[in-house]
This record gives C-alpha cells, sequence and structure tokens, in this order.
C-alpha cells in the first residue's frame, strides 16, 4: 500500500508538531555530546591519537557544516517535511556503520555520513516548527525546541557513560536507530511539508564554502605536527581564504544563492550569527577539553563524569525554555549578554583553578553558572534569528545560522586541541593540565567578546513586531499550508 501524505491544511496539535520537529534535533544533539564523552574510551579501545580523536568530532561537524545550506535549500525545492526525513534516515545509517566501526577511519567516515543526515534534520527542524505552530505561540515552541536541545546536552554524557560502563561504546550508536525508526513515521503523520521558493540548488556555492571550510579546519589540526610555517599548512591557509572569498563573490551574483546576503542586512539576523559562531568555538572547544580533564586527570570513569558534569548539562534543559518563554517580554539582548557573560566568567573561573588535585565540589559553582549561561543563549538566539524575517526564510535563515554554529565547533576543537598540543599536552595526569589550561582561556576570551558584540542586538521582539508577524508572516505559512505551489510558482 501506499503511504500518502496527509491534507496539509488540516491543523495539527501543538504537542505533536513540537515532538516530531524535535526529537529528531534531540538525538543528533545527544550523539554529538555522546560522542564527546566517549573520547577517553576511544583513545584506548582503538588505540586513537589526539588528533584522530578531535575528527571524530570533527568528521560530523565539518559534513554537517557544508551540507546544511543545501539541505536547506533542497527543503525549499522538494518539501521540508521530505527532505527532513530523508535526513533522519540517513543519520540512523551512519549510527549503524559507526556501531560497526573496527578501526579510526572507518569510525571517522561513518561520523561524516550521520553529519550528512544531521544537516537535513537540525535546521528544517526549527522551520517546521516555526511554519508549524500559530504566530503567537512560536516563542513558546522556540523555547521548548531549546529545552529539547538542552535535554539532549543534559542526557548526552549521562547516557553515553551509562552505556559504556554498562556495556559498550558501540551501543551509544545502537540507541539512535530505533529513535530514527519512530521519528520518521510522527515526522510523515503530522508536520506539513512545507516549501519555499523552487529555485535550482547552488552547487558551486556548495563546493566553495565546503572546500574552504575544510582546508581551513584541516590546516589548523595538521599544523602542529606538521609545522605552522610549512609549506602545506600555508598553502591550506591560502586556500581556505580564496575559496571563501570567492564563495561570497558567487553569493552576490548568483541566481539562488545558498546564502542570500540581503539576510545580513537584518542587524538582528547579522549580530546572532557572529554571536552564535562565538557561542560555538568558546563552549564546545572548551567542552573537548574538559570532559577529558574529568577522566583523565580526575581519574572518573565516563559514567562517574558524566554525573559530575550535570550541574553543567542540566541547566539549559529548565533554563532554556524559560528563557524562550520569557524573551518577547524582556527582550533576546539582554539574556544572551547575561548568558554569554556567566559562560565567560565560567570558564575563566575553571582554569584558573585547574589542577591536578582539585577538588570536585570546586567546580560545581562554575558548572551551574557554565549551564545557566548556555541556557539562556539557546532559546533567544533561535527568536532573535527569525524575529523580523519573513517566513519564506525561516529555512535558509537557521541553515546559515546552524552552519556558522557547526563551523565554530569545528574551529573551536581544532584550534583549541593545537593550543593543548603545542603546549606540550598528552592524555596523561601529570601532562595535561598546564596544557589545558591556556585553551580554556581562550575559549573564556571568545565568549566574552561574543557578549560585547551582542550589545549590539535590538532589544527584543516588541509588541508592534510580534502584531506584524502575527498578521503577515501568518498570512504567508497559510498560504503555504493550503497551496504551496502559490509561493514556489509552481
Amino acid at each position: 500500500m501506499t503511504l500518502t501524505s496527509p491534507p496539509a491544511t488540516r491543523r495539527r496539535a501543538f504537542g505533536l508538531v513540537v515532538a516530531a520537529a524535535s526529537v529528531p534535533m534531540f538525538m543528533a544533539t545527544l550523539d554529538n555530546l555522546v560522542m564527546t564523552n566517549a573520547l577517553p574510551v576511544l583513545h584506548e579501545r582503538l588505540g586513537a591519537s589526539v588528533e584522530e580523536l578531535q575528527w571524530f568530532v570533527n568528521a560530523y561537524t565539518l559534513s554537517f557544516a557544508s551540507m546544511i545550506l543545501v539541505a536547506s535549500a533542497l527543503g525549499d525545492r522538494f518539501g521540508r517535511r521530505t527532505v527532513f526525513m530523508i535526513g533522519i534516515g540517513i543519520f540512523g545509517l551512519g549510527s549503524v556503520l559507526a556501531a560497526l566501526s573496527a578501526d579510526p577511519g572507518q569510525l571517522i567516515a561513518a561520523r561524516a555520513l550521520q553529519g550528512f543526515g544531521a544537516a537535513g534534520v537540525l535546521p528544517l527542524s526549527l522551520a517546521l516548527i516555526s511554519g508549524g505552530v500559530a504566530p503567537e505561540r512560536r516563542p513558546l515552541a522556540i523555547g521548548i525546541w531549546g529545552g529539547i536541545s538542552g535535554l539532549g546536552v543534559a542526557v548526552g554524557p549521562l547516557v553515553g557513560g551509562a552505556v559504556m560502563e554498562g556495556w559498550s561504546w558501540q551501543a551509544i550508536f545502537w540507541i539512535n536507530v530505533p529513535v530514527a525508526l519512530i521519528a520518521m513515521p510522527l515526522a510523515f503523520f503530522v508536520l506539513n511539508n512545507d516549501f519555499g521558493q523552487r529555485a535550482r540548488i547552488d552547487v558551486v556555492g556548495a563546493v566553495l564554502a565546503g572546500g574552504g571550510v575544510l582546508a581551513l579546519v584541516h590546516a589548523i589540526v595538521r599544523g602542529n605536527d606538521d609545522g605552522w610555517s610549512s609549506a602545506g599548512v600555508i598553502a591550506e591557509i591560502v586556500a581556505a581564504v580564496v575559496l571563501l572569498v570567492v564563495f561570497l563573490l558567487w553569493q552576490a551574483r548568483a541566481k539562488a544563492p545558498l546564502v542570500p546576503l540581503r539576510l545580513f542586512g537584518d542587524r538582528s539576523f547579522s549580530v546572532t550569527n557572529i554571536v552564535g559562531f562565538a557561542f560555538s568555538f568558546g563552549t564546545f572547544g572548551a567542552v573537548f577539553i574538559l570532559i577529558q580533564y574529568m577522566q583523565v586527570v580526575q581519574g572518573s570513569t565516563p559514567l562517574e563524569a558524566a554525573v559530575q558534569t550535570t550541574p553543567w548539562t542540566l541547566a539549559p534543559m529548565f533554563v532554556a525554555p524559560l528563557a524562550g518563554f520569557i524573551a518577547p517580554r524582556v527582550g533576546t539582548r539582554v539574556l544572551m549578554v547575561a548568558g554569554l557573560g556567566l559562560q565567560a566568567a565560567a570558564l575563566f573561573w575553571i582554569a584558573i583553578t585547574m589542577s591536578t588535585d582539585l577538588a570536585y565540589a570546586q567546580l560545581v559553582v562554575p558548572f551551574i553558572m557554565a549551564g545557566v549561561g548556555m541556557g539562556l543563549v539557546f532559546a533567544p538566539s533561535a527568536t532573535a534569528l527569525l524575529a523580523t524575517l519573513g517566513i519564506l526564510d525561516h529555512a535558509k535563515a537557521s541553515g546559515v545560522n546552524s552552519t556558522v554554529r557547526e563551523i565554530g565547533i569545528a574551529l573551536g576543537t581544532a584550534v583549541m586541541t593545537a593550543i593543548f598540543v603545542s603546549a606540550g599536552g598528552e592524555l596523561l595526569p601529570d601532562q595535561y593540565v598546564d596544557a589545558a589550561r591556556p585553551a580554556v582561556l581562550v575559549g573564556a576570551a571568545v565568549l566574552a567578546a561574543a557578549m560585547i558584540v551582542a550589545l549590539w542586538l535590538p532589544s527584543g521582539r516588541s509588541s508592534t513586531v510580534a502584531a506584524a508577524e502575527t498578521g503577515a508572516d501568518a498570512a504567508a505559512a497559510e498560504a503555504a499550508a493550503s497551496d504551496p505551489a502559490e509561493l514556489i510558482g509552481a
């Protein structure tokens, strides 16, 4: 029997729409943090080097970043729900291959496949929520979406620690399979297959952007081993700059650009992307260093390290929905500035107190500060990103922001690993702290700079903006739901 799409005109229940769009996003977020917690174990079981450990993370984030804009464009052309479901399927297949990996090379390749799948999931999940709920309930939906993302942050290390201690590292990937099998039919029957503007896919732009980002990150990763003045590293950095400049020039003249440069004329959109890059760079680059500190230096098992970091990881789960709910009332700027300030202060605190015999109790307060800070950034940044954009731009805007954030994660991990290695760091208790400290301080400095940049955000969504969105954007949403052909010119 052939499945047919349910009628697009039927209004779905608010809770079902949020769940159908958020569960796959939760799966992708969970997997990234489960992977981070597994790194010391993979170092022992697969004999992976420090450089290979970061590629377990960066293979995912780079493939993700290189395909997000393409996936968003495919969603506009062929249906956002369609591409969303394909992304879930690819992510599930990548998870199976990762679980079956027998050496670091196979695992890196499988992680890249997971990243390709996640590219169709994360940005479109936000666009599907934005277009699937009533405009007046959109801030609440985005807040819940941010809370579920926070839940992935919270339970990722716990799940990873429990699974690796009770079973094996392969199980951290097997658990994605049943989630994917549930998420695909749920998305099919609950979400509308919204369309954007039908346009040809900008393959040239995708190649230029992907090649530039890959060359830049690869140059940073190999800089310590080959030497920063070596011909190969210099050539890759020059190639990265040239490719990215040509990409911007191409986007200015392309008829259907992956990144419509006109979006950057919106101050809220531009500043949110700068902040998103710095937030990901500073936060997740530091997490890469600190999660291993808990195990290598503190001597914790993966599960013990996960439990010890719950003051950090649980906070976003509770803070993000509250921040999303109150953002229209107090403004996104004050929440994001406060959140970035708390994170910067927390990392600085951790860096200056870090030692080989530091008592765990001394980490609890900065962990809580960092977690609350993350929660104050998650949902308000999503609200600020879309606040003044038309609903037809939401998928590409979300795609641009997801790309920027994933590049931030990749570069943050690569730069902080380079700092750690150049300072003589090794995965040994007596050779870890002195090299980790400057890396974490760099993360704190980047977050402090992001806090200053966030001061240029508009104060927040006023009642005037909300009313305009309720009128104009709601009309566009209803038109998309009732007759996508009207919007894509078919």
